[in-house]
């Protein structure tokens, strides 16, 4: 078992989906994160530089989702995953992408894709 950073509730601003008025007009996404690392050189040294720095980590995910527009949060989602991966220290991340206002004809609260991936994995 290891320890676990979570970044919960990042809000940007995307062009992504399958329709021209999603890419058009783009939308809000909210993303939350769960890294995996071990804290306990940082906690023993008191040393930033010995964990994963969740304000890059935050600027690097707010970065990836509002470039390059994509048709699926499938693939946001895995962009996300490689972004934290490339963290020092992050083991294992855990990606949720919410896309509240996706364009369905219902009443819904969000739309949520989560998935899991670790270091060295392909």
């Amino acid at each position: 078992m290891g320890d676990e950073l979570a970044l919960v509730g990042l809000e940007c601003w995307g062009h992504h989906g399958v329709f021209e008025h999603e890419r058009r007009e783009g939308q809000r996404f909210v993303i939350d994160l769960v890294l995996g690392l071990d804290i306990a050189p940082a906690a023993g040294a008191d040393d930033l530089s010995a964990t994963a720095d969740y304000g890059a980590v935050a600027l690097a995910v707010k970065s990836a989702v509002e470039r390059d527009p994509v048709d699926l949060i499938e693939t946001l989602a895995e962009r996300i995953a490689t972004v934290c991966l490339t963290q020092d220290r992050v083991d294992w991340v855990r990606v949720t992408v919410h896309k509240p206002d996706a364009p369905i004809e219902a009443t819904f609260t969000d739309v949520a894709l989560t998935i899991t991936r670790k270091a060295g994995s392909s």
